[in-house]
């Protein structure tokens, strides 16, 4: 197969598809690697990594789509990238389509096969989510904490506070990986940190390994109760696929004090804030009644050199058998992969998506030209 990696066009995307090692494990295989120009330099792998391990440099974003069979990125496609696709490429990326109906549409339109990094499930696992989720959350508590600082409009308070003077208050909303990353940061600088979350197991299992945090069962009441009191509120809710729930709305941030700050780590699918917006790295703030909402939608691409790393490290394995064995022979020989299908041939696969743009689903082997798995 003809793999491409082309370089991120993102605002401040310095991530990269592949590492060259996972591009010399390709080519030992029979495979034929295009990588575009200068697509590894943010990440800290210039071109001759690349070339030593055996890929082809391609000069040109477009050709690099023209050429290859499977698409391998870190970010969904931006619109000048859609007229690029074709049908029956393979797209392999983050993709978030439940929080964009216009990327839905447009993808849909070029009939990809699109395969999401972020709905592969393993025994209830996300594993190639849970990195950059590792990530997100421990960068939330280091932005956090630094636009807490008074020069930014922020309150003022130091989360571990010095002795004689209390720390700051810590709230985590979610305790899946990045909520625990972000706790575990937050306790690890002495911050007072209380973890909300709903399974009544994972909160057991909060509560025996996160010693010095607090948990909480989470309701609207307890939300409310909770809001006045914090300095630092970590939104980190996350549906498999589908849009994130707007847990906290406008009404319930004017709770708030003034100069608190909120980072939404959930903005890439949709942010769990009524009053988020997706921001940048170079911009990534602004101010809604009072509270400071850090809301960048690619906050692992601020440590792009760890964070792919910690990308190629989970999806190599499958950027091989799909290689290998292409559609829908990857799906057979790794059933787990299906679960990151979400478009093929012009229908939507995955209903969570379909059911947050009230767009049709169509389960995948029943009209789509490809024929059912033999499991």
């Amino acid at each position: 197969m003809i793999v491409g990696i082309p370089k991120e066009i993102k605002a401040q995307e310095d991530r990269v598809g592949q590492l060259p090692s996972a591009v010399y494990q390709l080519t030992k295989r029979g495979h034929r690697v295009l990588v575009e120009k200068s697509a590894g330099v943010g990440s800290g792998y210039p071109d001759e990594e690349y070339i030593q391990a055996g890929a082809e440099m391609v000069a040109t974003h477009a050709e690099v789509y023209e050429r290859a069979e499977m698409i391998v990125k870190v970010k969904e496609p931006l619109p000048e990238e859609y007229e690029l696709l074709r049908p029956g490429q393979i797209l392999f990326t983050y993709l978030h389509l439940a929080a964009s109906k216009p990327l839905t549409e447009a993808l849909v339109k070029t009939r990809v096969t699109g395969i999401a990094y972020e709905t592969v499930e393993v025994n209830r696992r996300l594993p190639l989510l849970e990195p950059m989720s590792e990530i997100a959350g421990r960068m939330s508590i280091v932005m956090g904490g630094y636009f807490l600082a008074k020069h930014y409009g922020g309150k003022g308070v130091l989360l571990g506070g010095v002795p004689g003077v209390l720390p700051g208050k810590v709230i985590v909303i979610g305790g899946g990986t990045a909520g625990v990353n972000a706790a575990r940061m937050a306790t690890g600088l002495g911050a007072d940190v209380t973890i909300l979350e709903v399974d009544v197991e994972r909160m057991r299992f909060l509560d025996i390994t996160m010693h010095t945090a607090h948990t909480l069962y989470s309701s609207p009441a307890h939300v409310m109760e909770l809001l006045p009191t914090v300095d630092l509120l970590i939104g980190a809710v996350l549906v498999p696929g589908a849009k994130a729930p707007k847990l906290i709305s406008r009404e319930m941030l004017r709770l708030m004090k003034p100069g608190s700050v909120l980072v939404d780590i959930a903005i890439d699918q949709g942010g769990c804030v009524e009053t988020s917006r997706p921001t940048t790295h170079h911009n990534p703030t602004f101010v809604e009644e009072g509270v400071i909402h850090y809301c960048v939608a690619n906050m692992p691409a601020a440590y792009a050199r760890t964070a792919t790393q910690a990308l190629t490290n989970v999806t190599s394995r499958y950027v091989e058998i799909l290689a290998d064995h292409g559609v829908p022979g990857a799906f057979q020989r790794d059933p787990h992969l299906l679960g990151g299908l979400n478009l093929i041939d012009g229908h939507i696969t995955l209903r969570a998506v379909a059911d947050a743009h009230g767009l049709p689903f169509m389960e995948y082997g029943k009209g789509s030209g490809i024929p059912p798995l033999a499991l």
